[in-house]
């Protein structure tokens, strides 16, 4: 039902939009009205909706390891954007397929497939950039006001198309709801094409130059290109069309145009390398206008005059040393079941002559974790040799070392981990699951201390929810348990659950006066949400079951 109603909105909303392509170049759109059909705040919350809806049908992929470096990414590529002030979030999918968009409020969206077949983390920055710039300038909403002004259902229709969009990729169940979201899609997909070159054409003349203020290869983009516009032809014998080129069409006119984009910037800017205290260069591309000279006096007395040493940026310190490892954890991490993974790895080992890099002794290691803890123990140890500062490697470490029987091992490499990164994401949530793997009422305590650097910043995170409602559930702390869980499920697109959890929790005679007051505020904020869903008859299918 769910699924059906947003292809009604689908298919309503967006078909009717149509304008003829434009291929030549674009003044600004001087007082567009775009602006004024939502506010951002608006925008934001319509992407925010996006996000929870896709978890309800379990098409994000998050983890922390991979999160943290999607958004490194982001931030950097977004700061150094037309619009460094919008805040924008970046998501996985677990999707093969190789996908990538743009939506309201800053939201991207990238497929695991894209990043599996990228060769380097630059071609991942160029179509990161690419959608960035879909976002600066207002691509999407002024797709909104062309096809319908002031219609709320366009905002439904368009998370049923990214929704259907992931569902085509994965095994079909031959539903005829399925069907009808899918061709909904098609014909919006059609018409998208058909109005949306100039826009392209305008995101990838932004991107690349996005893309060279953040110091990745301005020929990652056209590299990217040509290798899409391989797979197309490739496919011309039948085989489906990968569906970010349904999305983003590829032709020679496209590539050679990232060609002389490229070749002019690297004309127009000189490089500049620095020696970074993680070891490793950082590489940027300068306009020389903006390059000075230093100052006589670098305001640094222990500096000699004239020398002035600019902070580094931790993200940009690390360019392309992290690619590797997030590629190959996606590579375990959305492989069907941990032995299809296994034997993934196995071919790709007999396929090369030098065997296994590293990064894919990593994934392989990920893969055995389930079922042969001891044997990831041993290939982790081993490689944790070989790259000791590697937090991929320590963090997976310990959980294989407390799978495999050692948690007074693995407790006390978190704790070092803590004590080295105090409040990181990544080392927080992933000690947290371990020790809640372990189970205990000591297990759950110590989990809810080690979470609870991180609750101010919680509001917005499922994993961090999730994790917490069970430390709290193991730890005794029924309450913070109760409103834990509740927040997961709200977050998890299921504001309906959530709201019969906080009712629940309220009716309970033993709250204090403060988890009172929370639980009333969040009812006050979740209620009119469950009210516009119902309107729309929107329905949670759990809630249809009972």
């Amino acid at each position: 039902m769910r699924h059906l109603l947003l292809a009604t909105a689908l298919s309503l909303s967006l078909a009717p939009g149509h304008l003829p392509a434009q291929d030549g170049p674009r003044l600004p759109d001087i007082g567009s009205s775009a602006g004024e059909l939502l506010t951002p705040a608006k925008q934001a919350e319509y992407g925010a909706m996006m996000l929870r809806e896709l978890r309800n049908y379990g098409y994000l992929l998050e983890d922390p390891l991979l999160d943290d470096w999607l958004q490194s990414m982001g931030t950097r590529l977004g700061s150094n954007s037309d619009r460094p002030e919008q805040p924008y979030t970046l998501f996985m999918l677990k999707d093969r397929q190789i996908n990538a968009f743009a939506t309201l409020g800053g939201y991207i969206g990238m497929n695991a497939g894209l990043v599996l077949t990228a060769e380097r983390e630059d071609e991942v920055a160029a179509v990161l950039s690419h959608e960035i710039a879909h976002v600066t300038q207002q691509h999407v909403l002024r797709g909104v006001e062309r096809a319908q002004r002031d219609q709320v259902p366009i905002l439904l229709g368009m998370l049923a198309a990214i929704v259907a969009a992931q569902a085509a990729g994965g095994s079909s169940s031959g539903d005829a709801t399925q069907a009808a979201v899918a061709s909904g899609l098609a014909l919006i997909q059609q018409n998208q094409i058909n109005y949306t070159r100039s826009n392209e054409s305008e995101a990838d003349r932004l991107g690349i130059r996005t893309l060279s203020r953040s110091g990745y290869d301005v020929d990652a983009m056209a590299g990217f290109f040509e290798r899409m516009a391989m797979a197309m032809r490739g496919n011309d014998g039948g085989y489906s069309v990968p569906e970010y080129l349904r999305t983003h069409p590829i032709n020679t006119t496209r590539v050679s145009e990232a060609r002389q984009r490229a070749e002019q910037i690297k004309r127009s800017t000189i490089v500049a390398t620095t020696s970074t205290p993680a070891g490793g260069d950082r590489i940027e591309r300068l306009d020389p206008s903006r390059v000075q000279a230093a100052p006589a006096s670098s305001g640094n007395p222990l500096l000699p005059a004239g020398l002035r040493l600019d902070a580094l940026d931790p993200a940009q310190a690390q360019v392309g040393t992290q690619f590797g490892w997030a590629q190959e954890r996606l590579r375990a991490l959305t492989a069907n079941t941990p032995d299809a993974a296994i034997r993934e790895y196995e071919a790709m080992r007999r396929s090369s002559a030098s065997g296994l890099s590293d990064p894919q002794r990593y994934g392989l290691a990920l893969a055995r974790m389930a079922r042969q803890p001891a044997s990831a123990v041993t290939e982790l140890s081993d490689l944790l040799e070989q790259h000791p500062d590697n937090l991929w490697l320590a963090l997976a470490l310990g959980q294989a070392e407390s799978r495999s029987g050692r948690a007074a091992q693995a407790n006390s490499r978190y704790d070092a981990l803590l004590r080295r990164m105090p409040g990181h994401r990544a080392v927080v949530l992933t000690y947290a699951n371990v020790l809640l793997e372990q189970g205990g009422v000591q297990a759950g305590r110590r989990a809810q201390e080690v979470l609870r650097p991180l609750l101010a910043r919680a509001g917005e995170d499922p994993v961090f929810q999730q994790a917490f409602a069970r430390a709290s559930e193991l730890a005794g702390d029924t309450h913070r348990a109760a409103e834990a869980y509740a927040e997961a499920a709200f977050l998890n697109g299921r504001p309906e659950q959530a709201l019969i959890q906080l009712e629940n929790l309220k009716k309970r005679g033993d709250l204090d006066y403060v988890t009172r007051s929370r639980v009333d505020a969040r009812i006050a904020t979740i209620t009119p949400q469950v009210l516009e869903l119902r309107r729309q008859g929107i329905q949670d299918p759990d809630m249809q079951r009972r």
